[in-house]
């Protein structure tokens, strides 16, 4: 028979209830809303941060491309400009004049050919520009709004972290002096029973798994010395007899 004062009794009751706050505590700290709005925002920035980069890759390779057709169309200019003034000077023959004539009308030909794909390369460059544009004030938004949630984040963690060490010192200062065996009996049954370890017995009903003992139980816990431990005999946690009632 496991026998413990009662006013022993009567404190563990306190002590389960500060457990039980430290356990919300924890588990408030594991499950805050924050926790949730700060991951959906960095796999929304992951995802822009990807966008943003394959967008700038594609800005830069029609940034070349444009060059390069900037430079085409220069390089036919420059040939019809040398061919047109040879076809002024006087110092050209007949034959040479019509071969230059064709090939000024050639060179316009491909010079036009050359400015519609300068022109079409220019028009997806503009738009690359603005969805890049788009994005980087995208990315730049969600790093505003992450940064924001982390110190929501970091500022609820403080608060619940500051109150987890209030209650801590409550329950050291609770448990202090308390019976070995009973608190032994106690934390052996909080690991098992999923954290609540001892219950009051208000008139028939045990607190802990809320089941009316029957009567020959109650008999028999009437009948035993003040300070035996009793259990309950459908959960197994301590019953404390003669708690107040709940306000």
């Amino acid at each position: 028979m496991t026998t413990a004062p009662v006013t022993d009794q009567h404190r563990l009751l306190e002590v389960q209830a500060l457990d039980t706050r430290l356990a919300q505590i924890a588990h408030q700290r594991a499950s805050h809303p924050a926790h949730a709005r700060a991951q959906e925002l960095s796999t929304r920035l992951a995802d822009v941060e990807s966008a943003v980069v394959t967008s700038r890759t594609a800005v830069t390779d029609l940034r070349r491309e444009l060059t390069k057709a900037e430079g085409d169309v220069e390089q036919v200019r420059a040939r019809a400009a040398r061919d047109q003034a040879r076809l002024e000077s006087a110092a050209v023959s007949a034959k040479d004049a019509q071969a230059l004539t064709s090939e000024l009308e050639a060179l316009a030909r491909r010079q036009g050919d050359l400015e519609e794909v300068e022109l079409e390369v220019m028009e997806r460059l503009e738009a690359h520009e603005k969805a890049l544009g788009d994005l980087t004030s995208a990315r730049d938004d969600l790093l505003a709004q992450q940064t924001e949630a982390a110190g929501v984040l970091e500022r609820a963690l403080a608060d619940l972290d500051a109150e987890a060490a209030d209650v801590t010192q409550q329950r050291e200062a609770r448990a202090e002096g308390l019976d070995a065996g009973l608190v032994k009996l106690y934390d052996r049954l909080r690991e098992q029973l999923g954290g609540l370890g001892v219950a009051a017995l208000r008139g028939r009903r045990c607190e802990g798994c809320r089941l009316e003992l029957n009567p020959h139980d109650l008999a028999r816990i009437s009948a035993a010395p003040q300070d035996e431990v009793i259990r309950c005999e459908e959960c197994g946690r301590i019953l404390v007899r003669g708690a107040e009632q709940p306000r």
